[in-house]
């Protein structure tokens, strides 16, 4: 399961994520900081990625065009780094439950 990351998300997070979600990104990292939320839906999907993000605009489009890619919305507000990966850390057997085993479109994450 490899990630994703919004560019609402650090990109300095990618490292810290390797050993829990291999070959992991963030937008930024991918030149794709310009890039409508389309586009990213459309790279994501091509390139087995899983978005992460704080926004609702995926959720929308996950809705209006099904899966892939398949979305982790954190609705977190916004929370440091250090909050973010132990989000992400401490949802990881729920993350793959929801999104592979119970085959959902979107895992919400809450703090």
């Amino acid at each position: 399961m490899k990630l994703l990351l919004d560019e609402n998300l650090s990109r300095r997070l990618v490292p810290m994520l390797q050993s829990a979600y291999p070959n992991s990104s963030q937008v930024a990292l991918l030149r794709l900081e310009s890039a409508t939320d389309r586009e990213i839906w459309e790279y994501a999907k091509e390139n087995d990625f899983i978005i992460v993000t704080r926004d609702s605009d995926f959720h929308e489009l996950s809705t209006l065009y099904g899966v892939p890619p398949r979305i982790i919305w954190l609705k977190t507000g916004n929370q440091s780094k250090e909050s973010t990966l132990r989000s992400l850390l401490e949802h990881k057997v729920q993350i793959d439950t929801a999104l592979f085993q119970e085959n959902k479109s979107c895992i919400e994450i809450y703090i």
